[in-house]
């Protein structure tokens, strides 16, 4: 074998691999009736074909963020005026299972829920065209969000939201879980750049710019930790669910001392909790 032979050879073996990490072209459409849920991954949306059911009335002690949730979600399913949204607060509340509860009860209205991971969000435009025009109503979900300044993803989230001339298809909206109110990380030296102008406050330029991508949700709906009998009662209900016909003083016990452990008392953990004794007992 001469030079240019093994320089083919090693050329087309380079070929090969670079191809299984590269990723794929963005596809040019999706079958929709493979699925009611669907997440982005390398440049296609990818069917989930089971599907946590969680139902509304699962998520205990949020009464208020759910009204206001499902509120909007049936707005935006009857082809009403209905606005992104912001859900942020203590981890294990309940952000992230109400869009599932939401996808169950409004499936049959012909709502959709397409998963976007932080990296894909750079390719929001490609996505937003392939739903354009379909009978369907789309919720794109953002989970646990946040950014650098630097991510690609966030310039785009920002010029998807508002702020590009292309505006949102009127089937989707974006619904994005996060633990920070601002979804970017906030340091002691920006608010030394704060300028007071007499009685006026005037934040510092970094200030603005982490604050401008959240303020773009038309809804925020803030999530707080559960006091020690929200977690009991949660704890109580996932224990029926499970087949336990009553939470006697040993499983309440138990269930405190699983959470001082666990450093939580949240709906997550009550669950977690819950799953352990029933399957124990």
């Amino acid at each position: 074998m001469d030079k240019f032979e093994r320089f083919l050879d090693r050329a087309e073996r380079l070929m090969d691999r670079l191809e299984r990490i590269l990723p794929r072209p963005p596809s040019s459409g999706a079958d929709w009736d493979a699925a009611l849920a669907f997440r982005w991954e390398q440049g296609r949306l990818v069917p989930v074909p089971h599907l946590h059911r969680v139902r509304l009335d699962d998520l205990l002690r949020i009464d208020s963020q759910k009204h206001i949730i499902a509120q909007n979600t049936c707005q935006f399913v009857q082809g009403k005026p209905a606005n992104n949204a912001l859900l942020t607060g203590a981890r294990g509340t309940g952000k992230s299972s109400l869009v599932k509860a939401l996808l169950n009860e409004y499936a049959k209205d012909g709502l959709r829920v397409i998963e976007v991971g932080k990296p894909q969000l750079a390719e929001l435009p490609h996505i937003i065209g392939l739903v354009t025009g379909r009978p369907e109503r789309f919720i794109l979900y953002c989970d646990d969000l946040s950014f650098n300044a630097d991510e690609p993803g966030y310039p785009a989230l920002k010029a998807a939201l508002d702020g590009s001339l292309t505006a949102l298809s009127d089937n989707l909206l974006i619904y994005a879980t996060s633990n920070r109110r601002h979804l970017m990380p906030e340091y002691m030296e920006e608010n030394l750049a704060t300028k007071y102008v007499g009685e006026e406050v005037h934040p510092g330029e970094s200030v603005e710019e982490k604050i401008s991508l959240s303020e773009r949700f038309g809804l925020w709906v803030s999530f707080y930790p559960f006091s020690q009998e929200d977690y009991l009662s949660i704890v109580e209900h996932w224990l029926r669910h499970l087949g336990v016909k009553a939470m006697d003083d040993a499983a309440r016990q138990g269930a405190l001392q699983w959470s001082i452990q666990r450093g939580s008392r949240s709906g997550r953990v009550a669950w977690q909790f819950a799953r352990d004794w029933a399957g124990r007992r």
